[in-house]
């Protein structure tokens, strides 16, 4: 092959080389990670896109995205989460989140970076309440909203607040790029107001009537299965013994009552051999 020839193909090569660096390059740029940890187990959701499970990792091109986590049903009901977030080329975004019953019991937190240039790095913390208190790597710094000026590399973070159970999280700075914390507290259980409905049900319920046995000529009185006496036995109880009254029939000649509380036994008895109590 001629020298010029020789020459010439390098030549190419080494400009589609270099293209093809560029290109991988600016894909990178426009690509962004994101990672989704919660407790316990949720479906993720993308823009109304349902994309898998947690724990749940994808890289995607920048933009706004907007999340929601329905987590997965248990014994009692858990609040689901949605946030937006903006994705960063080149970058990790991470959300955490830990369900609980309501959103106060809720807590967790989003970490993202913003390019800011130069050599220095910064973490912003943001929280729910305001006005928690910061320590960075054992030492407080100050109470959020608050921005501290940190050395590149790894940090300990803790965010507290009186009523509040304190999170704890490890992060990692970089040159040129500022972390924003976004940080949500779970309030203390005991530190909850009482639930309204339950408040209001257990204020208006009324006390329980019991009724007395009294002595019959057996030694014992019958409890039926319904208010008549051609009704079937289903239990016995003794003179002197104490119950509550569920019911009564039209006539007040039998008395309706729960004979064995531990696994809600009822039955009815008749109100000759027994007394209501006054409370």
């Amino acid at each position: 092959m001629p020298r010029k020839f020789w020459i010439i193909g390098v030549i190419l090569v080494l400009i589609l080389s270099l293209a093809g660096f560029v290109f991988i390059r600016g894909t990178k740029e426009t690509q962004a990670k994101l990672v989704i940890e919660t407790t316990p187990q949720a479906t993720v959701f993308l823009n109304g896109e349902q994309v898998g499970t947690t724990p749940f990792t994808v890289e995607r091109e920048v933009d706004e995205v907007t999340i929601k986590l329905i987590p997965f049903a248990q014994n009692s009901a858990l609040v689901p989460y949605e946030t937006k977030v903006a994705l960063v080329g080149g970058m990790e975004t991470v959300v955490r989140r830990n369900f609980g019953e309501s959103d106060d019991v809720s807590s967790g937190e989003v970490l993202f970076f913003e390019k800011t240039g130069g050599k220095n790095s910064a973490i912003t913390l943001v929280s729910s309440p305001d006005s928690a208190e910061i320590s960075l790597d054992g030492t407080s710094r100050g109470f959020t909203p608050l921005k501290i000026d940190t050395e590149v590399g790894q940090h300990s973070l803790v965010v507290s607040s009186a009523g509040f159970n304190p999170r704890e999280l490890n992060v990692r700075t970089l040159a040129g790029y500022k972390l924003t914390s976004v940080i949500k507290l779970a309030k203390l259980v005991d530190m909850l107001p009482l639930n309204e409905s339950t408040t209001s049900a257990e204020a208006k319920k009324e006390p329980q009537t019991q009724v007395e046995i009294l002595t019959t000529p057996t030694g014992f009185l019958r409890v039926r299965n319904e208010p008549s006496t051609a009704a079937s036995e289903s239990a016995r109880v003794t003179p002197g013994q104490k119950y509550t009254l569920l019911d009564e029939s039209k006539d007040g000649s039998w008395f309706k009552i729960e004979y064995e509380a531990s696994n809600s036994s009822s039955g009815w008895i008749s109100a000759q051999y027994a007394k209501k109590l006054v409370n």
